[in-house]
């Protein structure tokens, strides 16, 4: 069964490595045509390289989300180097606090936010028109499992997290007739450099894996099967779901 994105466009950002990367790459080898970006273009630039010397079809684009600018600017260079866009993935996002939540100053909610949230949504607004030109798509917001269960330490992104995953319903009821499906992935713990605190620190990593059914920390391809499905025409009824990838770890611990 294909995944038909041949001569689809997908916009994928946070793509210069982990989760968005492995993304980007899927999509490329089931024939989307992909720009990827990120903030930085020299950490990005090499992911399309990878993609063109594999076969692929990729462009480039130093992007900050946070920036209503840039997101434009961002859609207007997907559209200007391939004509249109079908998919846009909302991966970029941020954490810069770990601790308890009332401790957080007002700097850390304002910079959490206005990545995790209004970053997506930036994206969203910009992309909405160009999905409307070839008569629907996809737009897919990566949320993660501690927006429906907290975790220690991650209060501020778990707020910002639940806020994807309720944004994601209400945009799949207000853009369902123009035929876009809006849907979100909820990772739990995945070994990136992003979330690298919880991996590799034996007191939290021992916690996640006896709280975690699977027995082990989940990898980037264990997201990607989710994004392929929800970048296809094999989701088209599919619209406003939260599909997990933690390994059963909301389940909680099979020792009970």
């Amino acid at each position: 069964m294909s995944f038909g994105l041949d001569g689809k466009v997908a916009i994928v950002t946070g793509a210069s490595r982990g989760i968005g990367q492995a993304i980007a790459e899927a999509y490329a080898r089931e024939g989307a045509k992909v720009v990827v970006a990120s903030r930085d273009l020299a950490r990005v630039a090499p992911v399309a390289e990878a993609i063109q010397a594999a076969g692929g079809d990729a462009l480039a684009v130093a992007c900050h989300t946070g920036d209503e600018a840039q997101v434009k600017a961002l859609v207007q260079a997907a559209l200007d180097t391939y004509g249109r866009v079908d998919i846009a993935v909302n991966n970029a996002g941020t954490n810069p606090y770990f601790g308890p939540t009332l401790f957080a100053d007002d700097g850390i909610w304002s910079k959490t936010l206005d990545t995790n949230v209004l970053g997506y949504m930036r994206v969203i607004r910009a992309a909405v028109p160009a999905l409307q030109q070839v008569g629907g798509g996809k737009i897919i917001n990566l949320a993660s499992t501690a927006g429906i269960n907290p975790m220690p330490g991650l209060g501020v992104y778990a707020v910002t997290k639940a806020a994807v995953i309720h944004m994601t319903k209400v945009l799949a009821q207000e853009l369902g007739g123009l035929n876009i499906q809006v849907n979100a992935i909820a990772p739990g713990v995945i070994r990136t450099k992003f979330s690298r605190l919880l991996w590799d620190t034996p007191e939290i990593s021992e916690r996640v894996l006896r709280g975690t059914p699977a027995g082990r920390i989940g990898e980037v391809e264990d997201v990607v099967g989710a994004a392929l499905y929800l970048a296809s025409p094999l989701s088209d009824y599919t619209t406003g779901t939260v599909m997990v990838m933690d390994g059963g770890a909301l389940l909680g611990s099979v020792e009970g």
